[in-house]
């Protein structure tokens, strides 16, 4: 879902599950057939190479990947969101979901980030790896997620509506 609203991504997702229910499907898979699936969504070409390289070493390691976060790193089309995510949820570790939403959340309610790149922000980085250290740290990137997505959206955060406006520091910022 990088760079796609998770609406774009809900319109193709049950036909893309139904033809490519496995790794071992997506790698079979021609590179024409996955960009023909991912078109709706954009950046077809670039996503369906990354998919069928990411899909073979998958389905070459019977759909385990390495929980060494170095090894992570050199797998194909792995970069931190990925290996965060292979981190949360096969191997059961406290990961971030650090993107966008998440950040601008955490920014908003804490203080905003250093750095342009969320991904080298040192202090987004801990304020994220801190969210999520927790019991249910599936449950609460989630919750983060969808609550950045639903309440605290870029245009138009409904503030009013937020469990978090008694603490928050965005809200308190004139505008304009």
């Amino acid at each position: 879902m990088q760079r796609t609203r998770a609406e774009t991504v809900a319109r193709i997702y049950q036909s893309f599950f139904g033809k490519f229910p496995n790794w071992t499907a997506l790698a079979e898979a021609s590179t024409e057939e996955l960009e023909d699936v991912l078109r709706p969504i954009g950046l077809w070409r670039r996503r369906a190479a990354s998919i069928k390289a990411l899909a073979a070493y998958a389905a070459a390691h019977d759909d385990v990947f390495p929980e060494d976060e170095g090894e992570l790193s050199g797998l194909p089309a792995v970069g931190q969101y990925v290996a965060n995510a292979i981190l949360l949820f096969q191997h059961g570790e406290a990961r971030p979901l650090v993107d966008v939403n998440m950040a601008r959340l955490l920014e908003r309610y804490l203080r905003p980030r250093i750095l342009a790149d969320i991904r080298h922000d040192p202090w987004l980085q801990e304020a994220c790896h801190w969210l999520v250290d927790c019991d249910d740290p599936v449950r609460v990137n989630w919750a983060a997620l969808d609550y950045a997505a639903m309440v605290c959206r870029v245009r138009h955060p409904t503030c009013e509506t937020c469990e978090l406006q008694g603490r928050c520091n965005w809200r308190e910022k004139p505008t304009g």
